[in-house]
């Protein structure tokens, strides 16, 4: 049997990284596939996580159930969830969104994000994350063993991206990684290079999630990405909340693109002949995305991890990973299958 080696690129995004939830349990079902390294910032860094301990510990199956845990609990969350009572009633992700980015209670908390600090509740400042992250076992998600995990948190003080690997991953790294400012208190870790504390904030602003990790020389050439944040939407947005929702897919998704345009020219340069294609390890990326799914949704359901929203983009995720699979498997250590000039093209 045919082993096809991938690194994996998993991008942050919320509760919309259970699209990424069901891709990887689709992924891991396929024997052909061996992940080499994962790179992720958010959801797509706890992901990573749930995914390397199980490998670690029992292999795709314990990979699997690991997943399913994990977005089991943060359902369970009942932070930031006032209207959850209602979703029972509602027939799908795109309705959810509708009805909360409309309701009373979600403009609320909308309007105390952009006003109050969370650095303003004082010593009942809790993480709702905290108590699931903690849960992992660090012991596994540190091993040396593959898959490796590299996690992306943006440095507060000086606006770059930390890529933490190995021993430095624990619950406070991951915390970090997913730390929207707004909403959670920064994350202080010790850096050992600056021999000082720095506080950290959601890996998103600054490598969402960072490539360049997986050019390592001992990984493999192909790089999946999992996208979560459309790159296009054809309509301009008109309404605060679709205001708001377009600023920050823009956001998340602007390191990702300034990483697949240098690709891109890389590429470029190599087939005009002024690169000697052998001087250097060109990746073939690949995508595993759902933008028809995602641009019914919003900013608003990434910050409710209602069950109804979970489950149906884990099937979306499922369904997209096969789409791959299928369409895309073959070419992997060939050719890139994604129009980088294209993605990456000006205006």
């Amino acid at each position: 049997m045919t082993t096809l080696r991938i690194n994996l690129a998993l991008q942050g995004g919320g509760a919309h990284g259970a699209f990424t939830w069901g891709v990887l349990d689709r992924l891991l079902r396929d024997p052909e596939i061996e992940i080499a390294a994962i790179s992720g910032a958010s959801a797509g860094a706890m992901n990573g996580a749930a995914v390397k301990s199980g490998l670690v510990s029992g292999g795709c199956e314990t990979a699997r159930e690991n997943l399913d845990w994990f977005w089991q609990q943060v359902g369970a969350v009942g932070d930031m969830r006032l209207t959850s009572w209602m979703m029972a009633f509602l027939p799908g992700a795109g309705a959810v969104a509708q009805f909360m980015e409309q309701s009373m209670p979600i403009s609320l908390i909308d309007t105390a994000s952009r006003s109050v600090s969370p650095y303003a509740l004082g010593p009942f400042y809790r993480n709702p994350l905290e108590r699931v992250v903690r849960r992992l076992d660090f012991e596994r998600v540190c091993a040396r063993a593959e898959p490796l995990l590299f996690v992306g948190a943006t440095n507060v003080r000086t606006g770059k991206v930390r890529i933490f690997k190995g021993d430095e991953i624990d619950s406070d790294v991951l915390l970090a990684s997913a730390c929207l400012p707004t909403l959670f208190q920064a994350v202080e870790i010790d850096d050992p290079d600056t021999g000082r504390t720095e506080a950290y904030w959601d890996g998103g602003y600054t490598g969402n999630p960072a490539l360049f990790p997986l050019f390592a020389p001992e990984l493999p050439e192909d790089i999946v990405v999992v996208s979560i944040n459309p790159m296009e939407r054809d309509e301009v947005p008109t309404t605060p909340q679709d205001i708001q929702n377009r600023i920050n897919e823009i956001s998340f998704n602007s390191s990702l693109l300034r990483e697949l345009r240098t690709i891109s020219q890389l590429e470029q340069l190599i087939a005009e002949g002024r690169i000697d294609p052998g001087s250097m390890k060109l990746p073939r990326i690949h995508m595993i995305s759902d933008d028809g799914l995602m641009n019914s949704l919003s900013i608003v359901t990434k910050l409710m991890p209602s069950p109804i929203v979970l489950a149906e983009l884990k099937a979306a995720g499922e369904a997209a990973a096969e789409r791959f699979l299928c369409e895309t498997k073959p070419n992997l250590q060939k050719a890139s299958s994604v129009d980088l000039r294209r993605i990456c093209a000006d205006g």
